[in-house]
């Protein structure tokens, strides 16, 4: 049970964790700081919870629901917390599984299905199933963090869905248990009986509307899926709740089924003038199977060129670009495939791609499009909310063309792309959120009304692949009949008749634009130490360009990315860019449980931030976590006393400089018991760490002395003796340059915990 001492809980704790505890649900945390950490997702919305349980085991679970219904707490579950519709923020408790619920259970290849907790990240379900030449089809932009829960409570598909499915295509059975406690095993056999039986009778008392609204096309995702529970159907509970959003039951595990992965892949990008025009030509593609048909909008890539230290792959000319990916068994298979596409693309240029890098580096830039969107070409936050309309595909051209009017209706902003193949369109909006007398709420509701209306009119559906949330649950009368709406509140009503799950989202859904956090958020201009210039000179806009999208919870190493050191060691959400983030969001809005600069929860989110930069290189929305955590410490200080290893280690070049004066007689010092101990003791060092010694000769020296021996043939290759390549700060100059791996012995030494895979 974990309860911070001190810490901002909610008044309302104690009952809900004593419960727990006799429960025997053992990670509890009612903290300020896990209140804050979980307060909000992918999405613009902020609701506080209770308390945070990251069960161990499935019968956890089944406990901690048990306790939810006999208390009346609500109870959301979270995977990685990617959803972007405000899917996983809720009240009450917040489950997630990502923690310690990420094992892959039994592969089996004949069958081609495996056996996965809700927590098993989607990258690591690949890496178990490509031994065997398998793969699970749907896979979203996040795929190095999203959870197969989270994709199955959104019916996530991602750019492959074209060629592969979305979740509930691929999803065989479920273990689950139902917001009124009965814990079911669903797959293609299962009988109807109990709770089922009566799920049965609705739904052949509710045909006509079911055939006729539901299931129209592949990306129709709003609302419950009951198409599935029709007797030509099957009757497959399975995948009619993939896509509930976890307001129907509890996911305790799921099996999943595999695909043979293609031995060979390309690309073809097309260039287009615009969007509308590439949407245009995708019908007249699909028929050359591609397995992935996505639309890239020109500014996006403008906004990966402007992110430092990125790498932009060469384009077709034109302002807009398909994305076609084909797949065979041969390469000539591929190539022929290829020029079909080129025949019948009527594209500016043209680019043919096979080399896997070249691939990847094109691939990348559609996966972080979330965050790269998340800024105007002028540099306004751009925001989601209305990011994830459907419509038939043939209609798509068409859709963009009155959706551009829309925005320019509104004096509003947004970059498009996504999944063209299937009609799915994403974008982030520049919201005016947090200016006006309303701080933006009544514009923003005015447009997602209108976006409605729009795509209802084009025979589309209000979410594509997240979910409605709490972003569109209001909206969705605008696209179905009130018998359909009905519909949906009664198998609610059977499922989870005290509203225990997710309340708010879907049925008797809350207000669009309630919880709004960057709503709330107030400027903080004045005071700081920073300028902020691309923020406005604001601290919260700054903090506020964290968008949740998580990329610093994914293992980037292979990719060559950095972002977040201190995640790996680890694995706690504070210890992620995002969550340090959300920690400075709370601390900055009103009536929270973060109350200013020096509040604990603050300094523990920062404490194993390294200000190492990475995030500012590898973060697509441009979080810079080492110049807020200088805000923090700068904020917090100020003319007060700071900690002993400020001191110390604030004055590193003057030791250095000092130390390089006697080098020998300094190490032999640290080297000592008594030396060795002050000297971790007045740097705020771990006893068990070892301390680095300094250089005989300092790197200026070693340089000279290279200098001179290259000028007499005498420099052995050119190399430099320390192997530094650029220039050195004062301090660095002074110490030896420490051996491959001693960073990871240091690690082991102090019991940091090694990193480990997601899934066993």
């Amino acid at each position: 049970m974990t309860v911070a001492a001190g810490a901002e809980a909610h008044p309302g704790s104690a009952d809900l964790l004593g419960e727990l505890r006799e429960a025997g649900v053992a990670d509890v945390d009612a903290s300020g700081l896990a209140r804050a950490l979980y307060s909000s997702d992918g999405s613009l919305y902020r609701v506080l919870p209770r308390a945070v349980v990251r069960p161990r085991h499935a019968d956890e679970i089944l406990a901690t629901l048990e306790v939810c219904r006999t208390l009346g707490v609500p109870l959301t579950v979270r995977g990685a917390g990617t959803s972007i519709a405000g899917n996983a923020v809720g009240p009450g408790l917040v489950l997630d599984t990502s923690r310690h619920l990420a094992r892959v259970g039994a592969v089996d290849a004949q069958a081609r299905t495996a056996s996965v907790e809700p927590g098993v990240v989607q990258a690591a379900l690949q890496a178990a199933a490509r031994p065997y030449g398998l793969r699970f089809g749907p896979d979203p932009s996040t795929h190095n963090r999203c959870t197969i829960g989270g994709m199955i409570g959104n019916n996530a598909c991602g750019s492959r869905a074209l060629g592969y499915g979305r979740t509930s295509d691929n999803v065989v059975g479920l273990d689950v248990v139902t917001g009124s406690g009965a814990r079911l095993t669903l797959g293609p056999d299962t009988l109807p009986v109990g709770v089922l039986a009566d799920l049965q009778r609705l739904v052949e008392a509710h045909l006509g509307p079911i055939r006729t609204e539901l299931g129209r096309f592949g990306r129709q995702v709003s609302g419950y899926s009951l198409e599935h529970l029709l007797p030509e159907r099957g009757f497959d509970v399975a995948r009619a709740l993939v896509g509930s959003e976890g307001t129907l039951a509890v996911v305790l595990g799921a099996t999943v089924r595999l695909v043979a992965d293609a031995p060979f892949r390309g690309l073809v990008v097309l260039g287009y003038p615009t969007m509308p025009e590439a949407a245009d030509a995708t019908p007249g593609l699909l028929p050359h199977e591609p397995t992935a048909v996505e639309g890239l909008d020109a500014r996006m890539v403008q906004r990966l060129r402007d992110v430092p230290a990125a790498v932009v792959p060469d384009l077709p000319r034109g302002d807009a670009w398909l994305v076609v990916e084909l797949t065979g068994d041969t390469e000539a298979e591929v190539v022929a495939k290829a020029r079909g596409v080129l025949a019948d693309a009527a594209a500016l240029d043209s680019l043919v791609v096979t080399d896997p890098a070249e691939a990847a580096a094109i691939w990348r830039i559609r996966e972080d499009g979330a965050g790269l969107a998340a800024r105007t070409s002028d540099g306004h936050p751009a925001h989601a909310g209305w990011e994830d309309a459907a419509v038939p595909v043939e209609r798509l051209g068409a859709y963009l063309r009155e959706f551009d009017a829309l925005l320019d209706q509104h004096g509003l902003q947004c970059v498009p792309y996504g999944h063209f193949g299937d009609g799915c369109v994403h974008g982030r909006i520049d919201f005016p959120l947090g200016r006006g007398p309303d701080r933006g709420r009544g514009r923003y509701r005015a447009f997602v009304q209108d976006a409605a209306r729009l795509v209802a009119g084009y025979g589309g559906s209000l979410s594509g692949e997240h979910g409605d949330g709490r972003a569109r649950g209001e909206l969705l009368p605008h696209m179905y009949s009130p018998a359909v709406l009905t519909l949906f509140e009664k198998v609610k009503g059977l499922l989870d008749p005290d509203d225990v799950l997710n309340p708010g989202v879907l049925v008797r859904p809350a207000p669009v634009d309630d919880d709004l956090r960057t709503a709330a958020a107030p400027a903080h201009r004045q005071g700081l130490a920073l300028a902020y210039r691309h923020d406005g000179g604001d601290f919260s806009t700054a903090v506020h360009r964290c968008t949740g999208v998580g990329k610093c919870r994914a293992d980037l190493q292979s990719a060559g990315g950095v972002m977040c050191p201190s995640w790996p060691a680890t694995r706690e959400e504070k210890d992620t860019t995002r969550g340090r983030a959300r920690v400075l969001q709370e601390m900055l809005a009103p009536g929270g449980p973060v109350r200013d600069w020096r509040s604990p929860e603050v300094h523990a989110a920062l404490d194993l931030c390294l200000s190492c930069k990475g995030c500012s290189r590898d973060c697509p929305t441009g979080v810079d976590m080492a110049s807020y955590k200088a805000e923090v410490l700068h904020q917090s200080y100020r003319r007060r006393l700071r900690p002993r290893p400020h001191y110390t280690l604030g004055r590193l070049p003057f030791w250095a400089d000092l130390a390089a004066r006697a080098p020998g007689l300094v190490n032999g010092f640290l080297r000592s018991r008594l030396g060795g101990r002050l000297a971790k003791w007045g740097a705020g060092m771990d006893q068990r760490r070892d301390l680095p010694p300094f250089a005989r000769r300092t790197f200026r020296q070693e340089w000279s002395t290279r200098d001179r021996n290259r000028g007499s043939g005498r420099d052995g290759g050119g190399r430099s003796p320390s192997g530094w390549t650029r220039s050195p700060t004062t301090s660095s100059r002074r110490w030896h340059t420490p051996p491959p791996g001693c960073w990871r012995r240091r690690a082991t030494r102090c019991r940091y915990p090694a990193p480990t895979p997601a899934a066993g």
